[in-house]
């Protein structure tokens, strides 16, 4: 089965993201508007009880942090995605090296940690190019706190639905 690790925004950033998603994302009915913390890996049964475990040890040791997006950016021209960029903190960082080392389950990821949220994939060039430049101008600002996070698993129609939610708490 397949599994992943995120973080959902507010309802409020989540609408703002689907007002766009709607029209430019083909996974809309898919997935909440999300921050990915972990790429999709795959597991057993057995196996994700065990990554749950260690996913709360994780979030027992880690504090809540800022998610600010402060402007909309693209990942072109390798993919025609547009999203909005998080600004990575500290806090950010380090929950997502603790859930992406060698010792964590699946292991490195395959990519640079670029923390977003999309509004708009799967776009041709054509399409890409013609709503980019409005998006930016219009821009986003907005922040609030992330005090938990989930992992998901897909199911037989793709869509994506919770497994576990873990409260970030550092009880150290």
């Amino acid at each position: 089965m397949k599994y992943g690790v995120v973080a959902f925004p507010s309802k409020q950033l989540q609408d703002l993201a689907n007002g766009y998603r709607k029209r430019y994302d083909p996974r809309y009915s898919k997935i909440t508007p999300h921050m990915t913390l972990k790429e999709v890996f795959e597991a057993d049964e057995r196996e994700i009880r065990q990554v749950a475990e260690a996913i709360r040890k994780v979030a027992r040791n880690k504090k809540p942090f800022e998610l600010n997006v402060s402007k909309v950016s693209t990942f072109a021209p390798i993919t025609n995605t547009i999203y909005f960029k998080v600004n990575p903190n500290e806090e950010l960082s380090s929950l997502h090296d603790a859930l992406n080392n060698d010792d964590f389950f699946g292991g490195l990821p395959k990519y640079s940690f670029v923390p977003h949220v999309t509004i708009a994939q799967d776009l041709t060039s054509g399409e890409h190019d013609d709503i980019i430049g409005q998006l930016k101008m219009i821009g986003v600002d907005h922040t609030e706190t992330i005090d938990r996070f989930h992992l998901l698993y897909q199911l037989d129609d793709g869509s994506w639905t919770v497994y576990e939610t873990f409260h970030l708490q550092e009880d150290n």
